[in-house]
Order: C-alpha cells, then sequence, then structure tokens
C-alpha cells in the first residue's frame, strides 16, 4: 500500500473504519501508515505487523469492482 490508497482499519470497535493513507514507514518488525480517518483527518499512526494477521490493522478498501 502507498500514499494516497484508500484503506480500512481495524480499530476498538467491531466496525472497521475508512480512511486514506498519509504516509508509509517500514520496520524490520512491519510497516507503520499513517492514516486519515474522518475524526483524525490529520491521521493516526497503525502498525502491522509483518509476521502476524492478528497484528494487521490496516488492509487495502477493496471497491464494488474489485470483489
Amino acid at each position: 500500500m502507498k500514499v494516497n490508497d484508500l484503506v480500512t482499519v481495524k480499530t476498538d470497535g467491531k466496525t472497521r473504519r475508512e480512511g486514506t493513507i498519509l504516509a508509509v514507514e517500514t520496520f524490520q518488525e512491519g510497516i507503520m501508515y499513517l492514516v486519515a480517518l474522518k475524526d483524525y483527518p490529520a491521521g493516526i499512526w497503525f502498525f502491522n505487523e509483518a509476521d502476524s494477521k492478528d497484528g494487521t490493522f490496516v488492509e487495502p478498501k477493496t471497491l464494488p469492482d474489485e470483489e
């Protein structure tokens, strides 16, 4: 995923939230994404762990024509 991609993020609620990637930082353990959400337009950092599906918080948004 890259800057300006539409994504969904897993937060403390049950519903995934939609946002846009503002920045990406790669680390040995995974990737950090700065994601702009409706309530946080300046962005919040989310970390996707490299070796754990449970540690994946940011995923690409699937558009209806891509399903």
